[in-house]
């Protein structure tokens, strides 16, 4: 073994320590990403001193957050990211400035200087994205409206890590010990940003979907995932080239993809990467934990630690309460925030560099932040364990998840007021049910009604299997959601080809989106409630019951008629409108013409 190639005794040790200390840590309840940590602390410097180029190995891993951000972008549509705009930039602000402004106070009252107050402050404002929006993720977290702010908050983060990096030289300079930057190198700067920015958007845009289309015709599916890759990483160079952050540009990219036909297959080519690198990523956390100033200054350390994460902690649960988030949600969203975040090892040793303090500050607080990302998902355990059951009235009673292969006739995903409906048929009708629902408040009550509904994700294909999609006849997608029902169907679709699916569609835009997977049997939540209340405003006018439920059925008819006229134009909105416009004037002449042979009769009757 001693001529093996370093990468490969590397690659031994890492996948070895994962493989070992994963799964003892979800044994015991405590997740994947403490075992994760804990394997980085067991091969470290401070550990077996198995590995030691933590730097390189930190940096090459950071490239999992990337592919996480870019699958994440997959997932908004512009749209939908345009929607977000006041969320991200309100309070995504309201955090990273309240945090800033009262660690900065503190620290000033402990009497540190403005400089190293400043610096630290900004740097400890900001969180671990990636784990934050790994435990999102592993909890369905992200529809949810702490989900929604979170990731609104995450996102403002990572743009104001520019402005945050672009500070430092400003610094330095001001402490006498950098020399000044000319403005013009400030331009220059300012300028490429733009430009790199501009040909990622019209890129995407423009070239992206052609490119893939092409690729794609060649039917070698392992050059597709190459291309997935090539533009990450091509995006990630870009960004780094003028300074910006990788993880915002493949963020981007994802987005600008978010609506083409190849969103499923790039996302599907790129989890097992993302998940591997993400492995690796908290690995070179722990890893990069420094125990040698842990034990030089450990009242120091746990200062920082706990004095930060409780700043933090009171300015984020004020926001929560600002933002009116469900009162079971703001623990868990307090807490991923709180901790400290992977840039903030960018931002100190850039502060470092740029001599705004020494290095021995910087090696310090690099410290209290990894330490803060090893006892936050300790501490998230103590809060699903202790807080959460109190927050939730359960009185501590976990929740039931599928332990056992289920055989029932029928899947409910989602047992909402939609769901309910269903459920109460079927059970009317004695045929047995397996219901699934994220939501733990609603599993928590329809227990107490006597349902027996799941805790689960619909949209986990190994959650699916053993809920017997695979011998079931019908699934009914009632999620809320309308991504996660979408995301439903396309699970179903892709590998439960035989299962029947019965949908409910929010609206007109969802119907289509169904339909155009191929579900024939959807139905619009507020349609059929509609017309009978039609029906009765018709009675109520003095017609006669039976000529308004014919009135209202001939709506019917014609409405549903009407959509699979509309079914094919609905991307080409000119062309929607032009047959609304058709098909409503049809049914105004129609119903004008038989309300004229109806008098017509009445008339010719009277007179004989």
């Amino acid at each position: 073994m001693e001529h093996a190639p370093a990468w490969l005794l590397n690659s031994l040790i890492y996948l070895s320590a994962a493989v070992i200390a994963v799964p003892i840590s979800k044994a015991m309840g405590l997740g994947a990403i403490i075992g994760y940590l804990a394997a980085g602390i067991a091969i470290g410097p401070w550990g077996a001193g198995l590995v030691t180029n933590v730097e390189d190995i930190l940096h090459f891993a950071e490239f999992g957050v990337v592919l996480m951000l870019f699958l994440v972008g997959l997932e908004l549509e512009p749209r939908r990211l345009w929607s977000l705009r006041r969320s991200i930039f309100g309070w995504g602000a309201m955090q990273v400035l309240g945090c800033t402004a009262l660690l900065m106070l503190v620290a000033m009252a402990c009497g540190v200087g403005w400089r190293l107050s400043l610096v630290g402050a900004l740097g400890l404002a900001l969180s671990s994205t990636a784990i934050a929006l790994q435990v999102m993720e592993e909890r369905n977290l992200l529809p949810t409206p702490s989900g929604q702010a979170a990731f609104s908050i995450l996102l403002f983060q990572d743009v104001a890590a520019i402005p945050i990096l672009a500070l430092l030289p400003l610094l330095g300079a001001a402490s006498g010990q950098n020399s000044d930057l000319a403005p013009v190198e400030y331009a220059q700067a300012a300028i490429k940003i733009i430009a790199v920015i501009a040909s990622i958007i019209l890129g995407g845009r423009l070239l992206l979907r052609p490119v893939f289309r092409w690729i794609a015709r060649s039917n070698t599916p392992e050059i597709f995932t190459a291309a997935a890759l090539l533009l990450v990483v091509g995006i990630s160079a870009l960004m780094l080239l003028v300074g910006l952050s990788m993880a915002l540009g493949a963020f981007l990219a994802g987005v600008l993809l978010a609506d083409s036909e190849y969103r499923r297959e790039l996302e599907t080519d790129l989890e097992p990467f993302k998940g591997l690198l993400l492995g690796l990523f908290f690995i070179a956390v722990g890893m990069s934990i420094d125990f040698g100033v842990l034990r030089e200054s450990p009242g120091a350390m746990a200062l920082v630690v706990f004095g930060f994460l409780a700043v933090k902690g009171a300015v984020i649960y004020t926001l929560a309460r600002h933002i009116q988030l469900p009162l079971a949600e703001r623990p868990v969203f307090t807490l991923l925030l709180a901790q400290g975040g992977e840039f903030a090892f960018v931002v100190f040793q850039a502060a470092a560099g740029a001599h705004v303090f020494p290095a021995e500050t910087a090696s310090l607080l690099i410290g209290a932040v990894a330490v803060s990302m090893l006892l936050s998902p300790l501490v998230l355990v103590a809060v699903d364990r202790l807080l959460l059951p109190r927050f939730a009235g359960s009185g501590g009673t976990p929740l039931e998840e599928i332990a056992e292969q289920q055989d029932a006739p029928v899947i409910i995903a989602g047992f909402g007021r939609y769901g309910q409906i269903v459920g109460r048929v079927m059970l009317a009708e004695g045929i047995s049910t397996t219901v699934l629902d994220h939501d733990a408040e609603m599993v928590e009550v329809a227990r107490k009604l006597g349902y027996r509904v799941f805790y689960g994700d619909a949209t986990r294909l190994d959650l699916l299997r053993i809920s017997g999609a695979e011998q079931a006849k019908v699934l009914v997608v009632a999620v809320d959601d309308v991504e996660q029902s979408l995301a439903v169907v396309d699970l179903v679709r892709a590998h439960f080809p035989g299962l029947h699916i019965v949908a409910r569609a929010r609206d007109v835009t969802h119907w289509n989106q169904l339909r155009e997977r191929g579900v024939t049997l959807v139905e619009r939540e507020l349609f059929e409630s509609s017309l009978r209340s039609a029906r009765s405003v018709l009675q109520l006018l003095g017609q006669p019951a039976h000529v308004a439920r014919q009135t209202a059925m001939r709506f019917r008819h014609h409405n549903l008629a009407l959509f699979e006229k509309m079914r094919p134009h609905f991307k080409d909105r000119s062309k929607l409108i032009a047959t609304i416009k058709q098909g409503r004037q049809q049914l105004e002449e129609q119903m004008a013409q038989e309300r004229a042979d109806q008098e017509k009769r009445d008339t010719t009757r009277w007179v004989d």
